[in-house]
C-alpha cells in the first residue's frame, strides 16, 4: 500500500519528476531506435512550455485544446495547462473536422495545439473565425517558426512562471463523451476528480517504479488518461508510445512491458489469434496447449477451494514452460498483469488470457467518474465482476428502472470522482444527477454478496420484444464477436417477435477458410455464397448456446463494411452507434423480420 497522497495533477506531477528525477519515463520509436525522456527531462519541458503558455496570455479558466495521439508533448502541453489553472481540452486525430470545430467552440479554447502538417492545414485559418480560437500551434513545424510547439518552450525558457495556486474544485479539463446519441457533451473534471482517482489506485495496487507499458489507448479517453498517464507518472513508471495497432506485438518485445491498459477489444483480438494459431497448427502442438489450458483452470479451481495438487502444480510447471511461456515471449517475456476497461471484458476470454500466465483485472468506469468507480485488484478478484468500489467510492443499485424481473439495477456512483457536470448543459446535468450527488450511470448491473459488482448491459439500449420479453444487446453481440469469423455484431429485435443480426466478418479470416473450401470469386460474392452463410449459422448457434430462448438469432445478413469511427458507426471510443446503424441499414433488418414472422 502506498502512503503517497496528492491534492491536485501539478501537486502529483512536481512529485514525481522531484522523486524519480533520472529515472526514464517516455520511450518514442524514432528511426528504428528507442529513444526515453527521463522524469527531470520531462519537468524541464513542462515549466518552458508552462511559461510560453502565460506569455500567450492563458489565464485561469482558460480553454487549451490539442487533436493529437499519445506522445510526450501531449502530456507536457496537459500538465503546463494545469499548471496555469486552465482547462485542457483533449481530441482525437481521427476525428471529423466538424467535430473538431464543434469541441473548440464549444469549450471556449483559447490555443490549438496539432500534431501533423495535414491536421494543421485543416485548422490553421480557425483563429477568429472559431469561437474564442486566437492561435493554432503545431508540433511539426520547425523552431523558427512562431506558431511551432518548440518556439512556444522556447520563449517560456526565458520567461518561467510559477505554478497558480489551485484547490480540489478547480477544473482541470473538459473530457468530451462520444456522444452515441446526438452531439458529444463536455464533461468538467477537476483536480480532485482525477487525484481522487490516482489516490485510490496507490491505496490498493501500488505499481512499482521499474513497471512499463506499452501506450495506445488514446489519453484524449479517461481510461488511458488516467490509468496511464496520470497514474503510471505518479508512480515512477515508465511509458513508451506504441508506433500503431499493427505494431503492438513487435513493440511490446521490444520494450518488455510488465503491465497492458487495454480494453476488450485487444484482449478479443488476442484470444481469437492464439486459438487461429493453436488451430493452425494442430496436432501435438494443439494437444499440448489444451492440456495446459485444462490444466491451468484446474488448478484454480483448487486453488479457489484452498486446495492444491502436487500432480496439477508439475505439470503445470512443464506445460507452462512447453507453452505459455512461449506466448508471454511475444509480449516481450515480462508481461505479469493486464487492466481491461471501457467496456465489458467476456469471462471466457479473461479466463484464456489469465490460464497463459498474465494476471486479468478488470475494472468499471466512465468519462463522469473520472474514470475509476470499481476494480479487481491483488487479492480481490473474481474472474466475470468488475470488482469492488474504489476507496471513498460507494455504488448503489436503482431497480426502480430496470423494467423486468432480473432484480438488476441502474448503477448510481457516488465518490470523490464524481464529475462537476456537463459543460454549459445545466439539463443535461440534471438528467444524471440524483439530489444527493449521486451519477446514473445509464449502466445496468448487480452486487454480490462480497461486494462485487457484475455489469448486465446499458439501460438505454435494453428493448422489448412482442412476447414482452426484455432484452439487452450489448452482451449478446460480445459473446457472438468471440466466433474468430465474426469481426462486429449488431442485434435487434425492439417490438418484433424475434432477434435478428448484421454481422461484419472478420474479413481475412473469413477468406482464408474461402480459399480452403473451394467458395471463389470477389469478397461480394464469398458473403452470399451459401456455403459460407451455412459456416456462419453453424458458428452463430455454436457461440449462443448460452442465450436464452427469445434472446436467439432468428435471422442475420452478412455486410461487408465494418463499421468505423470514419464512416459514423462507432464513437472515438469505439462505441456502437446504435442509431446510425438504423439509420443505413433499417431496411435490410426490415427484411430480415419479415423472413421469421412471416
Amino acid at each position: 500500500m502506498s502512503t503517497m497522497k496528492f491534492s491536485d495533477l501539478v501537486d502529483m506531477q512536481i512529485k514525481a519528476v522531484a522523486a524519480h528525477g533520472p529515472r526514464r519515463l517516455f520511450g518514442t520509436k524514432i528511426h528504428g531506435k528507442w529513444k526515453w525522456i527521463s522524469y527531470a527531462q520531462f519537468g524541464e519541458r513542462v515549466e518552458h512550455f508552462r511559461g510560453g503558455l502565460d506569455q500567450l496570455g492563458i489565464s485561469p479558466g482558460d480553454s487549451v485544446a490539442i487533436i493529437s495521439s499519445n506522445r510526450v508533448e501531449w502530456a507536457v502541453a496537459a500538465y503546463a495547462t494545469y499548471g496555469l489553472a486552465g482547462r485542457f481540452v483533449p481530441m482525437y486525430e481521427h476525428q471529423l473536422p466538424k467535430d473538431w470545430e464543434y469541441i473548440v467552440n464549444d469549450s471556449g479554447a483559447r490555443i490549438l495545439i496539432v500534431t501533423t502538417a495535414e491536421i494543421y492545414e485543416k485548422v490553421k485559418d480557425w483563429p477568429g473565425q472559431v469561437g474564442s480560437l486566437e492561435k493554432v500551434i503545431s508540433m511539426h513545424l520547425p523552431a523558427d517558426d512562431q506558431a511551432s510547439f518548440l518556439a512556444v518552450e522556447a520563449a517560456g525558457r526565458g520567461h518561467p512562471a510559477e505554478p497558480r495556486p489551485l484547490d480540489a474544485d478547480t477544473i482541470c479539463g473538459f473530457i468530451y463523451t462520444s456522444g452515441t446519441t446526438g452531439k458529444p457533451k463536455g464533461v468538467l473534471l477537476s483536480h480532485g476528480n482525477l487525484v481522487s482517482n490516482v489516490n485510490a489506485v496507490h491505496e490498493i495496487f501500488p505499481l512499482d517504479p521499474d513497471d512499463c507499458s506499452v501506450s495506445f489507448l488514446p489519453w484524449a479517453h479517461s481510461f488511458g488518461q488516467t490509468v496511464e498517464l496520470h497514474v503510471m507518472l505518479s508512480m515512477g513508471a515508465q511509458v513508451a508510445f506504441a508506433e500503431s495497432i499493427p505494431k503492438l506485438v513487435d513493440n511490446f518485445g521490444e520494450v518488455r512491458p510488465t503491465i497492458m491498459v487495454s480494453v476488450p477489444r485487444i484482449f478479443n483480438r488476442i484470444y481469437d489469434g492464439l486459438n487461429a494459431k493453436m488451430e493452425e497448427a494442430g496436432g501435438l502442438k494443439k494437444k499440448l496447449f489444451d492440456m495446459a489450458m485444462a490444466n491451468a483452470t484446474r488448478r484454480k479451481e483448487l486453488e479457489a477451494q484452498g486446495k492444491s495438487s502436487a500432480i496439477v502444480n508439475l505439470k503445470h510447471s512443464i506445460l507452462d514452460a512447453l507453452i505459455f511461456s512461449k506466448v508471454r515471449e511475444r509480449f516481450g517475456g515480462r508481461l505479469e498483469y493486464a487492466f481491461s476497461g471501457g467496456a465489458a471484458l467476456s469471462p471466457k476470454v479473461a479466463e484464456f488470457i489469465d490460464n497463459v500466465g498474465i494476471i486479468v483485472y478488470e475494472g468499471y468506469g466512465l468519462t463522469e467518474t473520472s474514470p475509476i468507480v470499481t476494480a479487481n485488484f491483488r487479492d480481490n478478484r473474481k474472474i466475470g465482476s468488475v470488482g469492488k468500489p474504489l476507496p471513498g467510492v460507494r455504488v448503489e443499485l436503482d431497480s426502480s428502472v430496470v423494467e423486468d424481473s432480473s432484480g438488476d439495477g441502474e448503477i448510481v456512483v457516488y465518490g470523490p470522482n464524481v464529475m462537476k457536470g456537463y459543460h454549459n448543459l445545466p439539463e443535461e446535468t440534471a438528467k444524471v444527477m440524483t439530489e444527493d450527488g449521486g451519477f446514473r450511470t445509464g449502466d445496468r448491473g448487480r452486487l454480490d454478496k462480497d461486494g462485487y459488482l457484475y455489469i448486465t448491459g446499458r439501460i438505454k439500449e435494453q428493448y422489448k420484444l412482442q412476447n414482452g420479453k426484455y432484452v439487452v444487446p450489448g452482451p449478446l453481440e460480445d459473446q457472438l464477436q468471440l466466433n474468430p469469423f465474426i469481426l462486429q455484431a449488431y442485434i435487434d429485435g425492439a417490438n418484433q417477435l424475434y432477434n435478428v443480426a448484421l454481422i461484419v466478418p472478420d474479413r481475412p479470416a473469413l477468406e482464408k477458410w474461402a480459399a480452403e473450401n473451394g467458395v471463389n470469386g470477389t469478397y461480394d460474392s464469398i458473403l452470399q455464397d451459401s456455403r459460407t452463410k451455412a459456416m456462419m449459422e453453424s458458428g452463430i448457434k455454436e457461440f449462443s448456446k448460452d442465450f436464452k430462448g427469445y434472446e436467439r438469432i432468428k435471422a442475420f445478413a452478412l455486410i461487408p463494411e465494418e463499421f468505423t469511427t470514419d464512416n459514423g458507426m462507432l464513437t472515438p471510443k469505439l462505441s456502437l452507434k446504435r442509431r446510425k446503424v438504423i439509420e443505413k441499414y433499417g431496411d435490410l433488418l426490415d427484411s430480415l423480420w419479415a423472413q421469421v414472422s412471416g
